[in-house]
């Protein structure tokens, strides 16, 4: 059973969804009846909350609670690109504004990044983009004034993409201007994702760029994943769709990330 926790009196709605996601993170389940008592509010607002954290993808909701969403498992890049597609549009024309004229970009597999190089095609700049992303691929070389790099690797369906050791070592030949990298998770404690290949083709790009670049939707403030890609310090700016929690928005400050959200 999971243990009563003290919780500051008139907590406000983000608070109370942040000790929601810490208390499924230690229990790993939650009850209605339960966060009704641990909060003080009632049963009707317990379950808002709950439902509202499973639109967003933060945890599984079960009959008469909440599950802790799994670290290592998550929807193809279709199921993920369908979710919360308008905030991943916005998120899209914010950050296709950072790229010149010129520029050498790297982008990964990922949802939010198709959503981006979608973006990206449409203003037909003169640019080099390396990419293990099929879907990136095509949106930004069906541009003729732009050249794609296509990383060698293993192909997984589910990404629409390539992956694995030949992939990491073909992003490492090269130098960029600047990465765009997606992620399942950005939290005070850095950035996390919930598949360590593509973990490792992240973290090489990251490396060979002179400037990176998080596009990330809110719901993936502070839902834990299973391996880190880095800490904060190692992003320069953090594109979202809605201004973060309290504690990563005071973490995002120290860390020296810019953090832009994308308007309505």
């Amino acid at each position: 059973m999971a243990r009563k926790v003290k919780a500051p009196s008139r907590l406000s709605q983000e608070d109370r969804h942040a000790q929601i996601l810490a208390l499924l993170r230690r229990d790993g389940t939650l009850r209605i009846a339960t966060m009704a008592r641990t909060f003080g509010v009632t049963t009707e607002t317990a379950r808002r909350d709950l439902d509202e954290l499973a639109r967003k993808g933060t945890l599984k909701r079960t009959y008469g609670g909440a599950a802790a969403r799994s670290l290592i498992d998550e929807p193809g890049i279709g199921a993920r690109g369908r979710a919360r597609k308008a905030e991943r549009e916005r998120i899209a024309e914010a950050a296709v504004q950072m790229v010149e004229p010129g520029d050498v970009v790297m982008i990964d597999c990922g949802s939010t990044t198709t959503f981006f190089a979608q973006a990206l095609a449409v203003r037909n700049l003169h640019l080099t983009v390396v990419t293990n992303c099929l879907a990136v691929a095509t949106a930004v070389g069906a541009g003729a004034r732009c050249r794609v790099v296509m990383c060698p690797g293993d192909f997984v369906a589910r990404e629409n993409g390539v992956f694995g050791t030949d992939a990491v070592e073909f992003v490492r030949r090269f130098k960029a201007n600047k990465a765009f990298i997606g992620a399942g998770s950005v939290a005070a404690d850095g950035v996390t994702d919930a598949d360590s290949l593509a973990c490792s083709v992240k973290r090489a790009m990251l490396d060979r760029a002179d400037r990176a670049v998080l596009l990330v939707d809110s719901s993936k403030f502070d839902a834990a994943q299973f391996e880190l890609v880095c800490p904060l310090d190692r992003i320069d700016e953090l594109v979202c769709d809605a201004p973060p929690p309290r504690t990563l928005a005071a973490a995002l400050r120290a860390a020296e990330v810019r953090v832009t959200l994308a308007r309505r």
